[in-house]
C-alpha cells in the first residue's frame, strides 16, 4: 500500500515535471518571440540613429565629416523608403543639403544634389516636391555657374532633373530648368563673351536631362523656331561629337519626334515664310540620312564593341520609328513582375531613373507609389516587411511589471538557462579533474 501510494506520488511529481517543463518551453518562446520582435526594433532603431547622426553632422565645419553623413544619407535613401523619417525631418535635411550645394566643394555639392533628387523622389508629387523645386533652382543655378567640374556638373542636372520631373506643377517650372539646362550646352553669346565648350561626358549628361523633362512637355507650347534651333543643334551633334554624345543626341532626336515636333513646326509656321517650312522638311531629310548612317556604322580607332552596338541598336530603332511609326518595345523584370516600356517617352524616363537611382532602383521600383503611377506598374507581390506592432502604455507597464506574465515566463526562462549552464560548467570541470 505504501508502495503504491510512492509510486503514486512518484507519477504525480513526473506529471507535475512535465508540466513544468512544458510551461517553461512555451515560456522561452514567448521569449524568443519577444527578444527577436526587441532586435528587429533595434535594428529600425540603429538605422534611425544612423539618419538622426548623419543629419546632425551635416552642421559640422569640417568637409570631409558633411561629405560622409551625405553619402550614408543616400545610401538609406536607397535601402529602403524613409517616409517617417522624411516626415519628421524634412525641412531640415533639405536646408542642410542645399547648404551643402552652396557652399561645399565639387564632392560635397555632387553628393547632396544626389541626396536632394532621392528626398524629392521619396516624398512624391505634391506641395513638399514643389517646395523642393522652388528651394532648390537657385542654389544649383548658382553651382553651376561658379564651376565647370564634370561630376559636379553632372550631378547638379540630374538633380534638376529629377525635381523639376516630380515637383514641376507648372509648364513654365519645366520650361525654366529645359532652358537653365540648354544654355550649359548651346549658349546665346554676347559680342564680349568667349564661348568654352563643355566636355562630351557634360554634353552627354545635359542632353539626357533635357530630354528626360522632354517628356513631360507639350510641344504645341514651345516657339517653332526653337524647336527648329533644337533639331538643328542636335543634329550637328551626330556628326561632330564621339559615340557617347551621338547617343544622348539620338535619344532626345527620337522624344522629339514621337511628340511630332517636326509636323508642328510645319503646322505654325503658317504664319513665318514658306522657307521656314523648306528649312524644316530638308532638316528632316538630313536627320534621317545621319540615322541611317550610324546604325551601320563601321567601328573607328578608339570604340568599343559595346558602344557600337550601343549606338547600332539605338539608331536602328529610331530609324524604324521614322520610317514605319513603331516604338521600341521593352520588358525588365523586378522582383519576379514585368515592367513594359512602349513608348520612347517610358523608356527614356526608366533609362534615366535607373541610372539616377543606381543600386536603389530595384528597392524604390517595387515600394515607390510615385514610379508605379508613372510607368503603370505594380507589383503582384510586393517586397515582404515586418511591420511590428507598438506596445500601448498599458502593454508597456504589463511588461516591465515584476508581476506581469511575460515578466514571470522570463525570469523562469533566464533560471533554466543559468541552471543549465551551470550544469555543463560543472560536468565540463569535472572532466578537467578526472583528466588530470
Amino acid at each position: 500500500m505504501g508502495r503504491r501510494n510512492g509510486q503514486r506520488k512518484n507519477i504525480v511529481m513526473l506529471d507535475s515535471d512535465d508540466d513544468e517543463n512544458s510551461s517553461v518551453n512555451s515560456s522561452a518562446t514567448i521569449i524568443s518571440d519577444s527578444m527577436s520582435m526587441l532586435e528587429t526594433q533595434e535594428v529600425q532603431l540603429d538605422k534611425k540613429c544612423v539618419l538622426e547622426q548623419a543629419l546632425d553632422d551635416l552642421y559640422e565645419k569640417r568637409g570631409s565629416t558633411r561629405e560622409k553623413a551625405l553619402a550614408n544619407i543616400i545610401d538609406a535613401f536607397n535601402r529602403n523608403m524613409e517616409h517617417e523619417f522624411v516626415e519628421k525631418r524634412f525641412a531640415t535635411l533639405l536646408h542642410q543639403c542645399l547648404n551643402c550645394i552652396k557652399k561645399g566643394s565639387s564632392e560635397e555639392i555632387a553628393l547632396a544634389s544626389h541626396a536632394v533628387g532621392l528626398l524629392a523622389l521619396t516624398v512624391g508629387s505634391g506641395d513638399k516636391a514643389c517646395e523642393i523645386l522652388q528651394k532648390s533652382v537657385t542654389p544649383i543655378l548658382q553651382a553651376l555657374n561658379s564651376g565647370s567640374e564634370s561630376k559636379k556638373t553632372v550631378s547638379l542636372l540630374e538633380c534638376l532633373a529629377v525635381v523639376t520631373f516630380v515637383g514641376g506643377n507648372e509648364p513654365a517650372d519645366t520650361e525654366r530648368s529645359l532652358q537653365i539646362m540648354w544654355k550649359l550646352v548651346h549658349p546665346k553669346l554676347g559680342s564680349k563673351v568667349v564661348a568654352v565648350e563643355p566636355s562630351a561626358p557634360v554634353i552627354a549628361a545635359v542632353l539626357s536631362a533635357w530630354a528626360f523633362l522632354l517628356t513631360t512637355v507639350d510641344g504645341w507650347t514651345l516657339d517653332p523656331k526653337n524647336w527648329q534651333e533644337s533639331i538643328s543643334y542636335l543634329s550637328g551633334l551626330l556628326d561632330k561629337y564621339e559615340r557617347l554624345t551621338r547617343i544622348a543626341a539620338g535619344e532626345a532626336l527620337a522624344v522629339i519626334f514621337e511628340m511630332g515636333c517636326l509636323e508642328k513646326i510645319a503646322a505654325k509656321a503658317k504664319g513665318y515664310t514658306d522657307s521656314t517650312v523648306q528649312e524644316g522638311e530638308e532638316l528632316k531629310a538630313k536627320i534621317l540620312n545621319q540615322i541611317r548612317n550610324l546604325s551601320a556604322e563601321a567601328g573607328g580607332k578608339g570604340s568599343t564593341k559595346k558602344d557600337l552596338n550601343s549606338q547600332h541598336k539605338l539608331f536602328k530603332n529610331i530609324l524604324e520609328f521614322l520610317e514605319s511609326g513603331n516604338c521600341p518595345e521593352t520588358s525588365m523584370k523586378i522582383g519576379g513582375d514585368s515592367l513594359q516600356t512602349t513608348t520612347w517617352s517610358q523608356l527614356i524616363q526608366l533609362n534615366f531613373l535607373k541610372h539616377f537611382l543606381g543600386s536603389g532602383f530595384l528597392k524604390h521600383m517595387q515600394d515607390n507609389d510615385l514610379l508605379h503611377s508613372i510607368f503603370d506598374f505594380m507589383p503582384k507581390k510586393k517586397s515582404v516587411k515586418v511591420v511590428e506592432r507598438k506596445m500601448s502604455s498599458t502593454e508597456k507597464r504589463m511588461y516591465k511589471s515584476p508581476n506581469s506574465a511575460l515578466n514571470k515566463a522570463r525570469t523562469r526562462f533566464l533560471n533554466k538557462e543559468r541552471m543549465s549552464s551551470n550544469a555543463r560548467k560543472a560536468g565540463y570541470f569535472a572532466a578537467n579533474i578526472r583528466d588530470d
